[in-house]
């Protein structure tokens, strides 16, 4: 299985949309993330990608053996936090349970603290994620602390955890 973090591509979108709109997927990210998802929401999101500052946040496509699996994003903190940044991901459906997730954030991993001159690379999954969390341990990710009740989706207050990377 190859696992490749490549640049967005304005001819992602349909297959993005295809796989991001999945309730499996929005439920465990962000209320930013839509559900359900459009191509114009895959487009529009696409766009922020091959906007973005280099030196801020870095995005990445996914593919696996060729095929569009997901995407990947670091985001550096800005002020006091400037040494830190965030990682975000997600993956469709067809790639769960595979090692893509592991694959790619290691490679991001590589590429944040390969381009920048940070120390840490920290993520936040919910609790009730524990595939997430277990990507993220695999990879070499510390657990920092659970964070209670510090998420509000779906009309509920859920747990978080921390989970950090330091540079060797």
């Amino acid at each position: 299985m190859d696992v490749l973090l490549r640049p967005w591509r304005e001819t992602d979108a349909a297959a993005c949309a295809a796989l991001a709109d999945d309730e499996g997927v929005a439920a465990n990210l962000r209320d930013v993330f839509p559900y359900p998802y459009t191509e114009q929401d895959a487009h529009d999101f696409i766009a922020l990608c091959l906007a973005a500052d280099p030196g801020k946040a870095l995005y990445c496509a996914v593919e696996v053996d060729g095929a569009f699996a997901g995407s990947i994003s670091l985001t550096r903190g800005g002020d006091i936090a400037r040494k830190s940044a965030e990682l975000g991901y997600w993956f469709g459906r067809p790639f769960w349970g595979k090692g893509v997730a592991t694959a790619a954030v290691r490679q991001m991993c590589a590429q944040g603290f390969g381009t920048w001159d940070i120390v840490r690379i920290f993520a936040e999954p919910f609790s009730c994620n524990r595939a997430s969390c277990r990507v993220l341990e695999k990879d070499g990710f510390a657990h920092e602390g659970t964070k209670r009740l510090s998420v509000y989706k779906r009309g509920a207050l859920l747990d978080s955890e921390l989970y950090a990377l330091i540079k060797r």
